[in-house]
């Protein structure tokens, strides 16, 4: 028998169970003993049993998929490597489970809502991850509107039906200010991301909030968080009359674009310009210096954000998860300004 012609009625004769029972274990569904399931699911591998998505979905009407549509330019997700490593974690839970990610990258809105519309009418996914979520977002009553289910990655401005996954940032960024505090900075800039994304705007107002803290003034340059914007923002900052001894990049490709132009310029880092980052991307270990930033795991946000997901579609169970609090991780490009501020 090959493994292409391999049935759950093999699987099931040969462990001497029902088939019923064969597909609660297999689909990792409530109702079999621990014991049954170790051996319903080592059958299976000796048999070489896999599943197919597709003559599942025609029993189920489940399309063993789900959906991540973002409305970003690609170049600026070509150098984010925030997604690779998220949609990486969501691979590892799908893969195990024989399921796929549908990937969509569309320009605008309209594009946005017409791509959420035809993949829940041509039933091609179960339901929909959540990302750069924006203050009062549409899409929650639209996705809901369309009978399907998700999850978002954030506290929605608005009220979700959906599951939510967060990660506390408040702590983090307070403890990165008070360190470039300590170092002896008092001129600390932070170059902000697109602020009609909630966590763009959350972490400006966590900076400006530690800055106020200590008796210092904010100082914002907003930006839509690509590397070139990024670039641009330092340039008009270490060309003004009050040059920073910190800049705060609201995420990590940002940070190591502003590296750049600084070299450029000269200036000897950390010690003539303290630079940090604010989404811990593995990236920023390998960078000369290696970037001070906040940790944040994307892997971590994808395995988190599929298996809530998966467990609302499949049990029907909408439970929120709390990722551990994102935490200072101090490396070597920040020290204290040469000759104090």
């Amino acid at each position: 028998m090959s493994a292409a012609t391999v049935t759950i009625n093999d699987v099931a004769k040969a462990a001497g169970v029902s088939k019923g029972l064969v597909s609660l274990a297999l689909n990792d569904r409530r109702g079999v003993a621990p014991d049954t399931r170790d051996r319903i699911l080592t059958v299976a591998r000796e048999l070489g049993w896999s599943p197919n998505p597709g003559a599942r979905g025609l029993s189920t009407k489940r399309a063993y998929a789900l959906g991540l549509i973002l409305r970003r330019d690609p170049r600026t997700i070509e150098v984010d490597p925030f997604f690779p490593a998220f949609i990486a974690g969501v691979e590892t839970v799908l893969a195990e489970r024989g399921q796929v990610l549908v990937l969509t990258v569309v320009p605008d809105e309209e594009a946005e809502r017409r791509a959420y519309s035809r993949l829940a009418a041509d039933k091609r996914v179960d339901g929909f991850l959540l990302t750069d979520l924006l203050a009062d977002d549409e899409r929650i009553p639209f996705i809901h509107g369309l009978g399907m289910q998700a999850v978002s990655l954030g506290e929605p401005g608005n009220d979700t039906p959906f599951p939510v996954i967060t990660r506390d940032y408040d702590a983090g960024i307070d403890d990165l200010v008070s360190h470039l505090i300590g170092l002896g900075h008092r001129r600390i800039v932070h170059v902000s991301g697109d602020e009609r994304m909630l966590h763009g705007r959350k972490r400006r107002e966590r900076y400006e909030h530690a800055m106020l803290a200590a008796g210092l003034t904010p100082v914002v340059v907003p930006t839509d968080f690509s590397p070139e914007q990024g670039a641009e923002a330092t340039k008009a900052l270490l060309d003004g009359p009050d040059r920073p001894t910190a800049i705060v990049y609201g995420n990590d490709p940002m940070a190591i674009a502003g590296m750049g132009v600084a070299h450029e310029r000269g200036l000897r880092l950390p010690q003539d310009l303290s630079i940090t980052g604010l989404d811990g991307s593995q990236i920023g270990t390998y960078v000369y210096p290696s970037l001070t930033t906040i940790d944040n795991d994307p892997t971590g946000w994808g395995i988190a954000a599929a298996t809530a997901l998966l467990r609302l579609v499949e049990d029907g169970e909408p439970a929120d998860v709390a990722l551990p609090p994102a935490r200072l991780v101090v490396r070597a490009s920040t020290a204290a300004p040469a000759g104090g501020e």
